[in-house]
């Protein structure tokens, strides 16, 4: 993987809860120069979310979660920005993100995934435009 331009000043936040490979995935993206904050629990991710949204360029997202589904979360992400910027890294078949791509998922990658890949989607993301009729709640 290569550093890229922009990842110095992205702040990124990873859920997943396996927290092996949520280790995994901060040190890569670390390596990539990205700060990454990682939440193997979706409840206490939200409230990190909650909290900081401005400073968080984009999420990466697994669906399979304890206490709640990626669909449940993505949809909060969405409640408390409208232009949140969400990649699904997931085991799952690629119908579930279809449906995701339909309410604005910018990206999606199947597990196991090239880290160049991660890179790339992960990159796209954080340049993707923002859509400025969207106003985030609580702004």
């Amino acid at each position: 993987m290569s550093r890229g331009e922009n990842s110095q000043q992205s702040f990124i936040l990873a859920i997943d809860d396996e927290v092996g490979f949520l280790g995994f995935l901060k040190m890569a993206l670390e390596c990539e120069g990205y700060s990454v904050h990682a939440a193997s629990d979706p409840c206490a991710a939200l409230e990190l979310y909650a909290e900081r949204w401005r400073d968080i360029s984009m999420v990466i997202l697994d669906f399979l979660l304890p206490k709640m589904s990626g669909d449940m979360v993505f949809d909060e992400l969405q409640r408390l920005n409208p232009n949140v910027r969400v990649v699904l890294l997931t085991g799952c078949d690629e119908f579930v993100a279809e449906r995701m791509f339909k309410r604005g998922l910018h990206g999606y990658l199947q597990k196991p995934f090239d880290l160049q890949d991660l890179a790339h989607k992960v990159q796209t993301a954080i340049n993707a435009p923002v859509d400025s009729l969207a106003s985030p709640l609580g702004a």
